[in-house]
């Protein structure tokens, strides 16, 4: 059967998701301990690669598992043996053809920066610490000229295409942005889009910081988006104040609303 599970996981602990030999990854404990479980070797598809040290809520996987499996008991098996960085909240059945990766239509990543002159211990590891004074209203206002169909070139780590192979396109329509004040002095910033470019989200982070210390105008952004070149826009930010949210897929979308309705799921 084709399995569909959501995972949650620290990633301060792991060099990425996906397998890479020689280092520990989340696919690499994922798939070590399903093969160990299941008896039998299998093949993991996530939602999203997220980079060493990014964190996720709602990373979705997909794999192929034997028709008789309890996938209560697995999921039980698999958070004793993955704890405590790692942990599967959600573990069913899904329809053959689903993909992780390209049955999903859009994507949700958030943000968090403590933004006060001293650092907090407890949020080192899920929070950029920012001393400086930040004009969050300079930089919603900067985010706002991301929503919409554009080439995040500007925004995007570029690798070249392997030979035969054409360069993947960079285009990516953004559907939501917002920043919220949250407790204890952290912000946080969400962005929603149907997919994204390698290391997009944190050089928006890293580009709308630039523009809340006031070293780059709020103006600026259509231009840097119309440069298509990296060097035109900020810095990244780093990986640990970043969230995998939540993924979203259409099949999902209709049970839900059948759900609201009062009819039981497909």
């Amino acid at each position: 059967m084709r399995v569909r599970g959501t995972v949650t996981y620290d990633g301060s602990f792991f060099h990425g998701f996906a397998i890479n030999q020689d280092v520990r990854t989340v696919a690499g404990d994922l798939t070590a301990n399903f093969s160990r479980v299941l008896g039998q070797e299998i093949t993991l598809t996530c939602a999203g690669r997220t980079d060493r040290g990014v964190h996720a809520v709602g990373q979705v996987i997909s794999f192929d598992a034997p028709d008789d499996v309890d996938l209560k008991k697995l999921r039980h098996s698999l958070n004793r043996l993955c704890r405590p960085s790692i942990a599967l909240t959600e573990l069913v059945e899904a329809p053959q053809d689903f993909d992780a990766r390209f049955s999903a239509n859009g994507r949700c990543y958030r943000y968090r920066i403590l933004n006060r002159p001293d650092p907090d211990p407890f949020l080192v590891n899920t929070a950029w610490h920012v001393s400086t004074p930040l004009r969050i209203d300079l930089m919603e206002k900067a985010a706002a000229h991301l929503v919409g169909l554009h080439n995040f070139a500007s925004f995007c780590k570029r690798t070249p295409p392997q030979p035969g192979y054409q360069e993947r396109s960079l285009i990516r329509h953004v559907e939501e942005v917002s920043w919220r004040s949250l407790e204890n002095d952290v912000v946080e910033f969400e962005i929603s889009a149907s997919s994204f470019c390698h290391q997009m989200v944190r050089a928006v982070v890293g580009t709308l910081v630039d523009v809340g210390r006031g070293r780059t105008a709020e103006r600026r952004i259509p231009e840097i988006l119309a440069a298509q070149d990296r060097q035109f826009a900020g810095p990244l930010a780093p990986p640990h104040g970043l969230t995998l949210w939540s993924v979203r897929y259409p099949s999902l979308e209709v049970d839900e609303a059948r759900v609201a309705e009062g009819e039981p799921p497909a």
